[in-house]
């Protein structure tokens, strides 16, 4: 018996030894990893594609969180915005996908339709293969707005129906071009898509001068960002909010979930879209990113997201913060990406070309 347990408190030594033996290791793994990403980043000048114009809520984004994220990459490398419109949004994702170095030096933030179109290969001048993509997180998970100016006699969904209304729209594959048509199709608004606008702050001018009468789509977080005067004033009247629940701002605009499609098709294209559109604005590095560093550009979105200097810099910019980390943001994209053919074809048929 003396000896069984002599022998069981030697076996119980040689684990505990063992575990702290590999704990030791996987420690040293763990630094040594952590010197290597610091030591590929250091004096690095890193790139954050920005998808749009300046002056507009993707810029704005882009650039407070390139300001921020570099202080808690390791190695603290220095990161310059690079202002890359066209396309509503494809030429900043067909440049990371198929120019941008695959090293871990890029980063860009996606358009909240493009992962939409990739799903249902809807735009041809998408090059990019968004599955391959390595997702960051998501700054802020906000609903997508359509509004009208306040003087104009469209103050509902109801009244779009009886009326033509004019929405001022950016490029043919973004959003505010789209999300109104689908409106169209499926409630038989009566809008009208004016196209050609760089930003949402060239259709916001427009709707002061009256050249158009709405916008259609902006999420709440840009909104409030670029114009929380206009916002507090009511210039905007709201009509629509997309997204999986209302903004705790806007109790009282519907959203679009809730307003009833005359047709089963129909109402599984409003599910489809406030799915796709709740994912929000996506920030992505490229395909095979090195694994250490992907792991170190997430872990430094994160605690960007809690960081006090960045936080101080969102709210003096009217920026909300509501972060999704990547792992829920990756999750959300798996399960768009596996959406079931008969419901692309619905959706499909209720957008209008590109």
């Amino acid at each position: 018996m003396i000896a069984q347990a002599a022998a069981r408190r030697l076996c119980l030594s040689a684990f505990i030894f063992s575990l702290i033996a590999v704990g030791t290791l996987l420690s040293a793994g763990d630094l040594h990893a952590q010197q290597n990403v610091a030591a590929f980043y250091k004096d690095k000048q890193m790139k954050f594609i920005i998808r749009s114009a300046t002056g507009g809520g993707y810029d704005l984004v882009s650039r407070l969180v390139a300001s921020h994220i570099t202080r808690h990459i390791p190695g603290n490398p220095s990161m310059i915005p690079v202002n890359m419109p066209g396309g509503g949004g494809l030429l900043a994702a067909n440049y990371m996908y198929e120019i941008a170095p695959r090293d871990g030096t890029h980063l860009t933030l996606l358009g909240e339709a493009l992962p939409m179109d990739y799903t249902l290969d809807f735009t041809p001048g998408l090059k990019a293969d968004l599955g391959k993509f390595n997702w960051i997180g998501t700054v802020s998970a906000s609903n997508t707005l359509t509004y009208m100016w306040h003087t104009s006699p469209t103050k509902t969904i109801e009244d779009a129906k009886k009326r033509e209304t004019l929405i001022g729209a950016t490029g043919a594959g973004s959003t505010p071009s789209w999300l109104p048509i689908i409106y169209n199709n499926v409630f038989g608004t009566k809008f009208k898509i004016i196209s050609g606008y760089k930003n949402a702050g060239e259709v916001k001018l427009a709707m002061e001068r009256g050249e158009v009468e709405g916008y259609g789509a902006n999420p709440w977080v840009s909104l409030n960002a670029t114009s929380p005067e206009l916002v507090r004033e009511k210039k905007f009247n709201i009509i629509v909010q997309v997204g999986a629940q209302k903004e705790r701002d806007l109790p009282d605009v519907p959203l679009f979930s809730e307003l009833k499609a005359d047709t089963e098709e129909g109402q599984a294209v409003v599910a489809f879209v406030s799915q796709s559109l709740s994912i929000g604005r996506a920030i992505a590095t490229t395909p095979d990113a090195p694994a250490d560093r992907l792991v170190a550009l997430r872990k430094a979105f994160n605690v960007t997201m809690a960081d006090p200097l960045f936080l101080a810099d969102a709210k003096k910019l009217g920026v909300d913060v509501n972060p999704v980390d990547d792992v829920a943001l990756t999750k959300l994209m798996d399960a768009l990406f596996a959406t079931p053919a008969d419901i692309k074809a619905k959706v499909k048929a209720a957008l209008p070309p590109r």
